[in-house]
């Protein structure tokens, strides 16, 4: 494996991480990042859309203080790893499934590494549905936790089979590799102010998710393709049909979500025998990029139910 960037200095990391390059079996090149020191275990860390390793400094800090080493990956299309169209600013994938040749990837690098085992495994957003598919293939983790876990889009019930319909006719006119409608080639967070946003009621952590994409621009992607949101849309509608794996699993839903279809969650969070709910009060969709109250909060309910 060749050694990738990582800017360590900007991500409030702690010391000590190394990023590799890796090739999937489809000829992509990720870059996935680790942090090897902790005795309890390493804890794989799922981004979200749009999202990259340096965005999880901190949070691998607070992993790190609880014991656990770390991994995370930047997914196919984001991150440094290889883009899927000349416009590096899209957000794209061939089909939903792909993600999961990622992880696969991943786990065979890692087991030349020595981590510290079990492993656990943290997913946000995106990933969370990347995830849930993953445990359902039998992904080697001892506990899952999620936060605000995508299994379902924030689009009316009643809406979704003409949104659908919308991009597949979009699709059907040669226009998957276009911005999906309503968005553009600047991240959310490059676009928007703090006030009303609906990532994190905190400005300091506001300012740092910013302040990464400013200093280093390469990281950064804007909307998503219109083919990437029908394939999100058909990969929603499949897991939320799917049965809950056999498996121990804590999801974090901040109260004032709105990014995510928070219904979807509790409807499938309640067919899992051995998986349960907790809802901070107060957080909106980046609960590990909140209030430091709500970060502590998070972080204690992670590694008391990691222990158990």
């Amino acid at each position: 494996m060749l050694t990738a960037p990582l800017y360590n200095d900007s991500a409030w990391a702690p010391p000590g991480g190394k990023a590799r390059w890796v090739t999937t079996s489809d000829d992509i090149r990720l870059r996935f990042a680790w942090w090897d020191v902790g005795e309890k275990g390493t804890v794989l860390i799922f981004p979200g859309r749009t999202e990259f390793v340096e965005k999880y400094g901190r949070t691998v800090r607070d992993f790190l203080d609880a014991d656990y080493a770390s991994v995370v990956i930047d997914w196919r299309g984001q991150g440094l790893s290889d883009r899927l169209t000349p416009n590096r600013l899209l957000g794209h994938v061939g089909q939903f499934s792909d993600y999961q040749l990622d992880i696969a990837a991943v786990l065979n690098a890692l087991a030349g590494l020595d981590l510290p085992q079990p492993f656990y495994l943290c997913a946000h957003s995106m990933g969370g549905a990347i995830a849930l598919r993953a445990l359902q293939g039998g992904l080697p983790v001892k506990r899952s936790v999620f936060t605000a876990p995508m299994w379902g889009m924030m689009i009316d019930p009643i809406l979704r089979p003409l949104a659908s319909a919308v991009a597949r006719g979009t699709l059907f006119l040669g226009l998957g590799e276009e911005f999906a409608p309503g968005t553009g080639g600047q991240n959310y967070i490059e676009s928007h102010k703090f006030e009303g946003n609906p990532l994190t009621s905190d400005p300091e952590m506001f300012a740092y998710m910013s302040g990464l994409m400013t200093t280093y621009p390469g990281l950064s992607i804007g909307g998503p393709s219109v083919h990437w949101f029908h394939e999100a849309l058909a990969e929603c509608n499949q897991l939320m049909k799917s049965t809950p794996p056999d498996h121990d699993a804590l999801c974090f839903l901040g109260s004032e979500e709105t990014v995510i279809d928070k219904r979807d969650v509790a409807r499938f969070m309640d067919k899992w025998p051995r998986g349960r709910v907790e809802i901070n009060h107060g957080a909106k969709h980046e609960v590990m990029m909140e209030t430091p109250a709500i970060r502590a909060n998070f972080m204690a309910e992670t590694a008391a139910f990691f222990n158990a």
